[in-house]
């Protein structure tokens, strides 16, 4: 709670406090402003110290910042729900993505793989997508966005099941979830076409409610192609 938040408990008090905060701010005409404007374009790191391209660029540019300070609330949120083993592991795989985020210097004029078909060719759509991806990542894996479960048959083999969380993240995300294996797929493409793309999975939701998948089993190389249908 900040000193603007803070209320003594007394109406007086509280009318002076205001009373004091218009008074700022006819003395000095834009500075609420300027001091929320100046707080939205910092990371959560120090500039100061910022090495490297990427960081140096995140730094320069207001909105990479705000998506580097949403990322840093969501991973705390994270880490909050984190508990046993999973902590070194979430704490690992942050370390891997800000390594991964950081050789973004290399899309400068190089078509960039985000997933199948989301491809970059510069260093600033690079690091925009990753911070997308891993906030989006998080909030479903962690649960931190409330999802749409539905369940769904496929080739008519009721046996057969593929469970679909739906998160209304940016992009859009979906768990699918398949015997003992689960699965993030980001939203690629139109909205419209439904297309969502994962690491060794694809899906396309159709309009008539069904779930078109594309479940590649790394094991066996083979890929299933799944029709499914809500239950």
């Amino acid at each position: 709670m900040n000193g603007m938040q803070r209320w003594v408990g007394t109406e007086a008090v509280a009318v002076a406090v205001a009373a004091m905060g218009a008074i700022s701010g006819l003395c000095s005409p834009g500075l609420a402003q300027a001091t929320a404007t100046s707080t939205a374009a910092t990371p959560s790191f120090d500039c100061a110290k910022a090495s490297g391209e990427v960081e140096t660029l995140i730094c320069k540019d207001p909105q990479l910042a705000a998506l580097d300070r949403k990322l840093d609330g969501v991973y705390k949120a994270a880490s909050a729900k984190a508990t046993g083993d999973m902590v070194a592991l979430l704490k690992s795989e942050q370390r891997g993505w800000v390594k991964g985020r950081n050789d973004c210097w290399k899309a400068n004029g190089n078509e960039t793989w985000i997933t199948a078909t989301w491809t970059v060719n510069t260093v600033r759509a690079c690091v925009d997508a990753q911070y997308r991806v891993r906030i989006s990542e998080l909030q479903s894996t962690w649960q931190l966005v409330p999802p749409k479960t539905v369940s769904y048959a496929c080739n008519n083999n009721p046996a057969n099941e593929v469970i679909a969380n739906h998160y209304a993240t940016d992009p859009a995300t979906i768990r699918l979830e398949r015997g003992d294996r689960t699965v993030t797929l980001w939203q690629v493409g139109a909205p419209a076409a439904g297309k969502y793309e994962g690491q060794n999975v694809s899906a396309e939701k159709k309009a008539d409610g069904s779930l078109q998948v594309s479940w590649l089993d790394v094991n066996t190389g083979k890929t299933d192609e799944l029709a499914c249908k809500p239950r």
